[in-house]
């Protein structure tokens, strides 16, 4: 129940995210979710997409350096005790959250997390009643 999420590293320069938005748009590639992370000379964007297959193809015919790599999708209240129930699921279990981040439909938080050990973490929240996204309810957003 993981979702494939692409990571695109790109120079930090001015220009550059709108490039590779352009790139999606072309392709009419929905955006479900968007982060960014950076230091003084590179980025790094995160990205949900509709069709991350196809999404990654384009970018890199446009020498993008892009990878696949998997997250898990969890649903809850958009409040912080809840964000902080779903990491302390996680940490009480000595699994890694190597990021997450987030973002708010109506009152729900949809929290994507990149953890140490991707099934166990999907087996933990499980236990505990945590709801998990597939990757097409996500899309659907």
């Amino acid at each position: 129940m993981t979702i494939p999420q692409l990571s695109v590293f790109l120079e930090n320069k001015s220009g550059r995210l709108t490039e590779v938005l352009e790139v999606l748009g072309k392709e009419n590639i929905r955006i479900t979710a968007l982060s960014v992370a950076d230091t003084s000379e590179f980025g790094i964007l995160r990205l949900i997409v509709s069709d991350p297959d196809r999404a990654r193809t384009m970018l890199r015919e446009q020498n993008f350096s892009v990878n696949l790599s998997e997250v898990i999708s969890v649903m809850a209240p958009n409040e912080a005790k809840y964000y902080a129930k779903v990491l302390k699921i996680l940490s009480d279990l000595d699994i890694s959250v190597e990021y997450t981040y987030a973002f708010s439909k109506g009152s729900k938080s949809i929290i994507i997390l990149r953890c140490s050990n991707n099934e166990d973490a999907i087996r933990a929240l499980k236990e505990h009643e945590m709801e998990l996204l597939h990757a097409s309810e996500l899309y659907k957003i």
